[in-house]
């Protein structure tokens, strides 16, 4: 008895020790984290805030317990908060955290031996630390290989034991029979779709992705569940054209003209006529200022549907594009055996050029759809052969959204405050406003002047933290496509 009461009193203190200890610890965050006072004040900054509005010069932002209380001209000298920290960001930009709509915790696997099969590396630990270092502080995963690890992530970061930004989780790819990589579920019909969104949706996904080859019956039914649980909806459709989704109730098209099959001759329902083909008939023969194409935006407006811009991943398809000195930085980031694939896979493309001749017909495609009133928002979709990396691809669709003919204020209102209402969060996100969360990029340059600033981010606030961008870049060094 007496050894019995001896071991659990050393049981009990042991636990109570390791608990104490565990309370000293310090943040596993603490190392990112250059900014975490409870009250912050950025000082003499320029704010862009999100709705597309020119920039306003010498402001200052007043942050409380994780949400900016107030937005003010520096000139008025208003009281500091008690205890406020103040920063004087003078000659600095403020720009609102980004909202990916088209983001992945994946990226494609290098070294897939003769005869092997495709599939895509979960990017656990670089994906979530690259985005939040390039400003993106809230990402839509659309479309996942592992969907409990993106749970389980997204649970980690919630709770501050990772770093990341807030992940809105994107169910499995809703793919029917013709899928390209192993991990996704081919649907057996529209009962398994409607199963399969059932299932997933009580699993905490909050969003879902239809894919290239399922059926319309499919489609129907996963649009049907999905609704039910108060979710949307998007695709990245092949089998099925713009306005048939439309008509079906997608919510959201990824990707905008260059994968719309509708026009392709010959068309079969339900059957993907694939990429290459399509794009070289679009290419060819279907312009934007043509009725078909008009119409075709005409009907996704009329129905609400909104577009994802994904311009980043669309130029990888082009001649040598992007330019290699745009590269350099995110190329670090990849491990050599992707990297090499990554270079190996740029020369092939720039032989063929296979998108090329279609990027600027996609980009007055997305002129044209904002211009009748679409929702367009924007996201890297870091996939292909590799090469678009998290964060920094967010970064060059901005870019890429400019030299399209958007201001680089629309571009950025696409990429941050266009999301946030696509997602209903527009009271909470996507732009800087009192009352709103301090999801805030810092950068080192003005964008207004020069888009290519978007690129020198230097701190990013979620919820009024202030991250290091660079310090959370390089723990990603050579990791990409690793893990």
């Amino acid at each position: 008895m007496l050894i019995a009461r001896r071991t659990a009193i050393l049981c009990i203190s042991l636990t109570l020790s390791l608990t104490a200890a565990a309370q000293n610890q310090p943040s596993p965050l603490a190392y990112y984290v250059k900014e975490a006072a409870p009250v912050l004040v950025l000082e003499h900054v320029r704010v862009i805030d999100g709705t597309g509005s020119a920039p306003q010069e010498d402001m200052r932002i007043d942050i409380a317990s994780g949400k900016i209380t107030a937005v003010q001209p520096a000139s008025a000298h208003v009281p500091y908060p008690p205890n406020a920290k103040v920063l004087n960001m003078t000659g600095k930009t403020v720009i609102p955290g980004l909202v990916g709509m088209h983001e992945h915790l994946f990226y494609p696997t290098p070294q897939q031996p003769n005869g092997g099969v495709s599939f895509y590396g979960e990017a656990a630990d670089s994906a979530p630390r690259l985005y939040l270092a390039g400003g993106v502080t809230t990402a839509r995963t659309a479309g996942s290989v592992e969907p409990y690890t993106d749970l389980e992530l997204k649970r980690e970061i919630d709770a501050g034991s990772l770093p990341g930004p807030k992940l809105d989780v994107t169910g499995p790819y809703l793919e029917g029979k013709g899928r390209f990589v192993i991990q996704m579920h081919m649907l057996a019909d529209a009962d398994d779709a409607a199963r399969t969104v059932d299932y997933w949706a009580a699993e905490g996904v909050t969003s879902f992705k239809a894919y290239n080859y399922l059926t319309a019956d499919e489609l129907k039914a996963a649009i049907d569940h999905a609704h039910a649980h108060g979710l949307k909806i998007t695709g990245h459709l092949c089998s099925i054209g713009f306005r048939q989704a439309a008509t079906l109730g997608i919510d959201n098209l990824e990707h905008g003209l260059a994968v719309d099959t509708e026009f392709f001759p010959g068309k079969k329902p339900d059957e993907c006529p694939g990429l290459l083909p399509n794009l070289a008939y679009l290419e060819k023969s279907v312009e934007v200022e043509g009725p078909e194409v008009r119409e075709m935006i005409r009907d996704l407006v009329a129905h609400h549907v909104a577009i994802t811009s994904t311009l980043a991943i669309f130029e990888s398809l082009g001649s040598n594009r992007p330019p290699m000195d745009r590269e350099s930085a995110a190329l670090k980031t990849l491990s050599p055996q992707a990297a090499k694939e990554y270079l190996l896979g740029r020369a092939q493309v720039a032989e063929q050029d296979l998108g090329g001749p279609m990027l600027p017909k996609e980009m007055k495609f997305e002129r044209e759809f904002v211009a009748a009133g679409g929702l367009l928002m924007a996201g890297c979709d870091p996939t292909g052969y590799g090469g678009v990396v998290p964060g920094f691809g967010d970064q060059r669709n901005i870019e890429l959204l400019v030299e399209a003919g958007f201001s680089p204020v629309e571009a950025i209102r696409i990429a941050s405050l266009n999301g946030a209402l696509y997602m209903g969060r527009d009271a909470s996100i996507g732009s800087i406003a009192p009352g709103k969360a301090a999801d805030l990029v810092v950068l080192g340059g003005n964008p207004a002047e020069k888009i290519e600033n978007i690129e020198k981010v230097e701190l990013v606030f979620k919820d009024g933290i202030g991250f290091d961008s660079a310090k959370l870049i390089r723990s990603a060094t050579e990791l990409v496509g690793l893990r």
